[in-house]
């Protein structure tokens, strides 16, 4: 029986995938109206997507083969779907990121900073958390996480060595060091608890030595464990924070910014990259800082003399800031190329903010968009990634170098005699000269990126999912079933709209610990749109906060790529993120609602139903 249920658990997603369209086959053919139909899609798809019997991705393909056989939309409009502004946006975003990871210039960004912040434990955990945070807001948040980590262990390892290192020399070399002498009371007490005599009348001090050696072993170890716990934390949680902050920093917010431009097309372009950092990168800093005081409190306490170090720095300090200098040092100086992808980084980021900056006409309005939005975020984005794959990684003229390079090597060889007879040098030439150029043919020098990388690199998946969930949208509204959904949900009107995003937040919150953050929004936000129109209310108050919330995934290993991450590297138990996750989730969705009810509310005119949201792209087929 045992090995039955064992057979049976190891291939579920095959029982999975043909026995469910089977269980929920009736509905479209006991209400066979569009809408039961886009239903039948939508949960076959959910269902997928939360159990993972197949890839994700894959499962985003299923509108292209069921939205037509089922007559909700044409094949050529579904596809359509798969490839839009959005997606432009998200792949010119990679490609910079790609680049930033491919010539080190995150690690190099991350050393800096934390050699400036210093090794005390609060002040590392806090430098940890900024530089974290600050590299997923433009490079992957799974990316950030693998790379923080190591240098976290590194260093940390490095100061749990050196205070053992230095309890040793205390306890053996140091009798004469005045820590030593602070000491002597508590070896004797250890020294009673082991012989059991007085003080006056134990002859031996090393059984003392070492009870008081072993006692300061394991309470150092337990300190470090917790120290271990609290930045392998600190650092996932902080790369799902962070990534919160910008337009492009994980594929919910750009999910959003698709579904926003696909079901109100009118919507002026509310939300750019400009727009969603000024509301999301207020709102980041917020939950960062108090995500650093709750893990402060859990694993290293409010001694404020102790873990920001008041005072000179010990010998443990300058060994583990000596660990990351060495490892900044190994970086050597700035490349060109580390220049050049920075250079055009920031360019990115200052076209981002100036495009349409919402309080002054920016570049693109004065140019390009006088009579529509012919120059997006997209288009901008796919702009400056092509750089990377014009511009040299470096400048010289290494190839007229090696050219001179050869001909005085040859001419040594014919003054040393090498070659003294002229038939043979011309053999030489003509024949092994040939050969050694095939071996040596001169390359031109390689740009920025090449290809290989990029497809090594991109994740395509991602890509595929997006469209997924934009045919996904296009489909509940072609076929009239995000309407009924509104419909639906209209007794919510009574409710008060601040009631309302704190349940959904929740909602998401919870939904998105066991299930993919893109599946998460991808689902809820067609809903929201439909409700929000229905009851009247603005759709951003209810969809931009469900949008940040699914991001905040912090309970579950499986949560997250970073959680997983971090977990592996950590030694922690399902318990300790339970624990930690619990209230830093309910400290993310506080602090989202708190932004959307302030700030957000000013930004976006959230008090009052906008006119653009009347005009839905809706198109209900008969």
């Amino acid at each position: 029986m045992a090995s039955v249920l064992r057979w049976l658990w190891a291939n579920r997603n095959y029982f999975i995938i043909f026995i469910t369209p089977f269980l929920i086959l009736p509905l479209p053919l006991v209400i066979p109206t569009p809408e039961a139909r886009c239903g039948f899609a939508i949960i076959l798809m959910a269902l997928y997507w939360c159990t993972e019997c197949m890839p994700l991705a894959v499962t985003a393909l299923l509108p292209v083969i069921l939205f037509p056989m089922m007559g909700i939309m044409e094949s050529g409009k579904v596809c359509v779907e798969y490839l839009k502004d959005t997606n432009m946006l998200f792949i010119g975003g990679l490609l910079v990121a790609i680049a930033v990871e491919h010539w080190n210039l995150h690690k190099r960004i991350a050393l800096s900073v934390l050699l400036i912040v210093g090794v005390r434990p609060a002040l590392l955990m806090m430098g940890f958390m900024i530089v974290t945070a600050f590299l997923s807001m433009w490079i992957s948040n799974t990316a950030t996480t693998a790379m923080m980590l190591p240098i976290s262990q590194a260093v940390l390892e490095q100061l749990s060595a050196t205070e053992a290192d230095s309890d040793e020399k205390e306890l053996k070399e140091g009798r004469d060091n005045h820590a030593f002498e602070l000491a002597e009371v508590n070896i004797k007490q250890a020294l009673d608890n082991v012989t059991g005599d007085k003080p006056n009348n134990n002859p031996d001090m090393e059984a003392g030595i070492n009870a008081l050696s072993e006692r300061r072993r394991r309470d150092r170890e337990a300190k470090y464990l917790c120290l271990f716990k609290g930045m392998s934390l600190s650092v996932c949680y902080s790369a799902s924070i962070g990534g919160t902050a910008t337009l492009t920093g994980t594929t919910p917010n750009l999910i959003l910014k698709g579904q926003m431009d696909d079901i109100f097309p009118e919507n002026n372009d509310v939300i750019n990259f400009a727009s969603w950092f000024g509301f999301a990168f207020p709102n980041m800093v917020l939950m960062l800082a108090l995500s650093w005081l709750w893990l402060q409190f859990m694993y290293l306490g409010f001694n404020f003399k102790k873990t920001f170090g008041c005072g000179s720095k010990n010998e443990g300090d300058k060994d583990a800031y000596r660990v990351m200098k060495n490892e900044y040092k190994k970086l050597g100086t700035m490349s060109f190329a580390e220049g050049a992808v920075l250079v055009i980084f920031v360019i990115l980021v200052i076209l981002w903010f100036t495009r349409e900056p919402g309080f002054m006409p920016g570049w693109a309005t004065e140019l390009f968009n006088k009579n529509g939005q012919y120059v997006t975020d997209g288009t901008v984005a796919i702009f400056m990634s092509t750089l990377f794959f014009v511009i040299p990684s470096r400048l010289n003229c290494s190839c007229l170098a090696s050219a001179n390079d050869e001909r005085d090597e040859e001419a040594e060889e014919v003054e040393e005699g090498l070659k003294p007879d002229l038939l043979d040098y011309l053999f030489y030439k003509g024949g092994e000269k040939q050969k050694n150029d095939k071996k040596k043919k001169l390359k031109g020098t390689p740009t920025l990126l090449n290809w290989k990388v990029v497809n090594e690199r991109m994740p395509w998946n991602i890509v595929l999912l997006l469209g997924g969930g934009f045919a996904l949208a296009k489909g509940s509204e072609v076929s009239g079933l995000s309407k009924w959904l509104g419909e639906s949900l209209a007794p919510l009107k009574s409710i008060p709209p601040f009631a309302i995003s704190l349940i959904l937040c929740l909602l998401v919150g919870t939904f998105t610990e066991c299930s993919s953050n893109t599946a998460t929004t991808t689902l809820f936000l067609p809903i929201l749109a439909s409700m929000a129109t229905t009851i009247g209310l603005h759709p951003l108050y209810v969809m931009l906060p469900c949008t940040i919330s699914a991001s905040l995934a912090f309970m579950l290993p499986v949560a997250t790529p970073p959680n997983a991450i971090a977990f592996s590297y950590g030694n922690l138990k399902v318990v300790d993120m339970a624990k930690a996750g619990f209230i830093l989730n309910i400290i993310g969705i506080l602090s989202i609602n708190l932004g959307i009810n302030t700030w957000g509310t000013a930004m976006f005119n959230l008090g009052t139903f906008p006119s653009w949201a009347n005009s839905t792209n809706v198109t209900s087929t008969p």
